[in-house]
């Protein structure tokens, strides 16, 4: 098998945390592959998962265009002079004149089930690559039931059966944050040993409603500042035009209600996601919700929506809303409610969290995308 981790985009979320977490799980059931990386990507993949044989891509494929002509023409060669009889490819697209040996992975249905949330562009280029994978593919696999239904409503006949295989969350990197670590993350971003927060973490793209969440929080603290903790939000200015002008506008401050921290580095997430007063995720559509479980597996208070995958991620371990404002801020009303009993809700929440999180495992997820390999 040679599965081509050459899609990790350059900030490594996203997709890299699939990529990644698969290489590790499959080292955990004593599976070794061939991996092809982009040599920017080589070392940090290496020491994630140092259980396989890596290969280094041209340097010209860390541009995208040059990457997926390289997929298609140079790829193919790689497949060969390795001597695999199965590829891998991750994220959507693949080498045509390979299809019947590969196995694609098609994260979301969103391009066809919530085209507004992407562009033109995105919404033409996916969709066809999905279907295409769907007709030709030696296998598919999708992270999610939800995901895989989306996909036979709304894409099309698929040759074979996509197989279901949830995502893991790593437990080394996100457990329960001690003390310190909370602390530290505070002394970091300058905010006040006093001062609590609510959390976000995403991409900003439309179908995250980060405006929904900050309109809701804003109309908290009209009511009472004082009660209403820091808004953070983590992660990169997508493609909401209206959610990027807010948090470019607000910056990063300490002190003020809302704050933009841009991108944290991964060993801070925990105490980010762990240490807020709660985590909210109100997204509308998700392959799968990797945030949601990375935010349970830190202990985290976490608010979201049942829409798609992400019921299937937080089962009965998180609180639910609908993604507008007035419904995501009497949700965050009760969530910040205070006293014995409101404590002890939210001690139990996170508990229920906890457990549930360590059931989504790196091996588990290799285990299932063995049995399509074979």
């Amino acid at each position: 098998m040679l599965v081509d981790a050459t899609s990790i985009p350059p900030n490594r979320g996203g997709v890299a945390r699939y990529i990644s977490g698969l290489l590790a799980g499959l080292g955990e059931v004593e599976v070794s592959v061939d991996v092809v990386v982009k040599p920017g990507d080589l070392d940090w993949l290496r020491t994630l998962a140092p259980a396989h044989r890596y290969h280094a891509a041209p340097a010209w494929t860390a541009r995208r265009p040059a990457r997926l002509l390289w997929e298609q023409l140079g790829l193919p060669g790689l497949l060969r002079r390795v001597g695999a009889t199965r590829l891998h490819s991750p994220h959507y697209t693949f080498p045509v004149s390979r299809a019947s040996r590969t196995v694609v992975t098609l994260h979301d249905a969103t391009f066809f089930s919530d085209p507004a949330a992407h562009s033109r562009l995105k919404v033409a280029f996916f969709r066809a690559w999905t279907r295409l994978a769907r007709r030709r593919a030696a296998g598919t696999v999708a992270p999610s039931a939800a995901t895989v239904a989306e996909l036979d409503r709304l894409a099309g006949r698929a040759a074979r059966p996509t197989v279901v295989a949830h995502l893991g969350v790593d437990q080394a990197v996100f457990h329960v944050p001690d003390a310190d670590e909370v602390a530290a993350f505070r002394a970091a971003h300058r905010i006040a040993p006093d001062e609590e927060w609510i959390a976000f973490l995403g991409t900003v793209e439309p179908r995250k409603r980060v405006p929904a969440l900050i309109d809701a929080h804003r109309a908290l603290r009209a009511v009472d500042p004082t009660a209403t903790p820091t808004l953070l939000v983590a992660g990169g200015l997508g493609w909401d035009t209206a959610a990027a002008q807010e948090l470019e506008a607000a910056g990063d401050r300490p002190g003020e209600p809302l704050r933009h921290l841009g991108y944290l580095p991964i060993d801070e997430l925990r105490a980010f996601l762990g240490g807020a007063r709660v985590v909210v995720y109100p997204s509308t559509a998700e392959g799968f919700g990797l945030p949601v479980l990375e935010a349970m597996a830190s202990g985290g208070d976490v608010l979201t929506t049942r829409r798609l995958a992400i019921p299937e991620v937080g089962g009965d371990a998180v609180t639910y809303t609908e993604p507008e404002a007035d419904a995501i801020r009497a949700s965050l009303a009760t969530l910040l409610a205070s006293g014995p009993d409101a404590a002890a809700a939210r001690a139990e929440r996170r508990d229920r969290a906890t457990a549930r999180a360590a059931r989504f495992t790196w091996a588990a997820c290799a285990r299932t995308h063995l049995g399509v390999y074979a």
